[in-house]
């Protein structure tokens, strides 16, 4: 081929790039001029339109709003909302910060990978593994926080109470409150000290249930970890009880406000001192029922709250004595 051959191609390839430069531009210059009168248009970011400025023609409608669901109104503000990716949380020893290699040995368009990539991939998420935990503090909170998770799970505590849990847990690492105890009973301190912050109380013995240390341990680590953290918990109130009693029985809503009632006239009373509030609680239920007439007996209630038959008998005379009734 020719230079001159050459040079004819070159000027063919630069002609043809300027006519579709050409071309691009006053395609734009249509968009931007209204249809009707070539007026100039302006897009409404608020109602999601692009509209003429002189005639008020609507020439676009329901447009994609790609900004931020939030508003700032100064740049530090903009700054702390900002965020790309999922939230953060204390539930992960990493604050939720790092990336995981998904297990599905699969590529992006869903098909199988080959037994040498299955390989590759597996190498890959062992020291994946090895690098997100690599001191023995991120190995201790990765073994906590995962037993946080597993015990709240069990007990149906929701995501909040996890949250609070693993801040107490960080906080009792922290100020080296371990040595000498067991992770699992540090752990299982601070979930039942987070269950009772949050309203949403479980006993000692339901904590012991999913728990791997024994309940001894859980109450001394939770007496520890309150006083060194100077934890602000008030006293378990039976009330709290109540609506999960009911639930779990299927009591009607007047049952449950029997109970209520039952409790806070204790309560006046003074009964409910020195008395364990589950007992109190379940005895409640089960007296409410009987006085609105719906069938529960005491081995169901036993059952839901985990505790003894003759705890409940007990309180359930005391509660209707103190209310004026005359248990049978």
């Amino acid at each position: 081929m020719t230079d001159t051959t050459i040079r004819e191609h070159s000027n063919t390839r630069e002609h043809a790039r300027r006519q579709k430069r050409k071309q691009t531009s006053q395609d734009d210059e249509e968009q931007l001029a209204c249809p009707e009168c070539d007026g100039q248009l302006v897009s409404d970011e608020e109602r999601g339109e692009t509209v003429c400025v002189d005639c008020g023609l609507v020439v676009d409608a329901d447009e994609i709003d790609r900004g931020p669901e939030w508003r700032a109104f100064d740049s530090k503000e903009k700054d702390q909302k900002s965020r790309v990716g999922a939230p953060t949380t204390k539930m992960m020893h990493d604050d939720g910060l790092s990336t995981n290699i998904g297990w599905q040995n699969k590529d992006a368009y869903g098909r199988s990978l080959s037994s040498r990539q299955r390989e590759k991939m597996q190498r890959l998420r062992t020291w994946n593994e090895r690098f997100r935990t690599r001191d023995a503090k991120e190995r201790n909170l990765k073994q906590a926080l995962g037993e946080i998770d597993r015990m709240a799970s069990a007990l149906g505590l929701p995501k909040s109470v996890r949250e609070t849990a693993s801040v107490i847990y960080r906080r009792a690492l922290d100020e080296d409150l371990l040595p000498g105890r067991s992770i699992e009973g540090v752990a299982t301190a601070s979930l039942y000290a987070a269950a009772r912050q949050a309203g949403t109380p479980r006993s000692l013995d339901e904590i012991n249930a999913v728990s791997r240390v024994d309940r001894a341990e859980v109450a001394r680590t939770y007496r520890y970890i309150v006083r060194e953290l100077n934890l602000e918990i008030q006293p378990a109130d039976p009330e709290q009880y109540v609506p999960r009693f009911a639930s779990d029985l299927d009591i009607s809503e007047e049952a449950e406000r029997r109970a209520r009632d039952l409790l806070k006239t204790a309560k006046e009373q003074g009964i409910h001192s020195g008395k364990s509030p589950v007992g109190l609680a379940a005895a409640a239920v089960y007296a409410a029922s009987l006085l609105v007439n719906e069938k529960v007996t005491q081995n169901t209630v036993s059952e839901v709250a985990n505790i003894s038959e003759v705890t409940i008998r007990n309180r359930y005379h005391e509660l209707l004595e103190a209310d004026g009734h005359a248990p049978d």
